[in-house]
């Protein structure tokens, strides 16, 4: 992707957030603290002015990981690799999905969509990371199915403690797309 072209992607994502994601008040993460603001991704991603801008910016991320599959965690991840393989040079990308349980029924599969070969290379997804547990999570399913992770992208870091960990679960690099210092500059806990 050009350089300018990546750059006005990440700015109306990074408009598409501000305006319709981030939430003031107080409320509990799902890691169980509390926070004063809260980053509802899922309000602007599923717009379509973040929608392709995120799927911009995630094709890029997969094309420059050599990635042949794009997901991550249901929920979080589920608008992202569908806007990833729906953008302009995605075609070549599939999308999937990690069960955050089992299914008892069927194919008991902890990995939804096209059947990924052992050794495909994947790009984890996620919309927001606080400790990273969700992203962890996704990486260690991904490896009991003996699939590669070629890197990691979140679309928001709230730049709490998850982008270590995530990095070092997955031996590969990982990219926010936006950080809460981007989003969020002037909120009460930034040190």
């Amino acid at each position: 992707m050009p350089v300018q072209a990546a750059a006005d992607a990440k700015q109306s994502l990074l408009a598409e957030l501000r305006e319709h994601a981030l939430v003031l008040g107080e409320v509990v993460l799902s890691s169980g603290e509390t926070a004063q603001y809260y980053v509802d991704a899922k309000r602007a991603l599923l717009r379509p002015p973040a929608f392709r801008a995120v799927g911009e910016l995630i094709v890029a991320e997969a094309a420059a990981r050599e990635a042949a599959a794009v997901g991550g965690l249901t929920m979080g991840a589920d608008p992202l690799a569908c806007a990833a393989i729906a953008a302009p040079g995605g075609e070549g990308l599939v999308a999937f999905f990690v069960r955050k349980e089992r299914k008892q029924h069927g194919l008991q599969r902890w990995v939804e969509g096209p059947l990924l070969e052992p050794g495909t290379r994947c790009l984890v997804v996620e919309d927001v990371v606080t400790t990273g547990g969700s992203t962890l999570n996704a990486i260690e399913r991904m490896r009991e199915e003996e699939l590669e992770i070629a890197g990691v992208v979140s679309v928001v870091d709230r730049l709490a403690g998850g982008a270590g960990a995530i990095a070092e679960a997955a031996g590969a690099p990982y990219v926010p797309l936006v950080t809460i210092d981007e989003l969020y500059p002037d909120r009460p806990d930034r040190t």
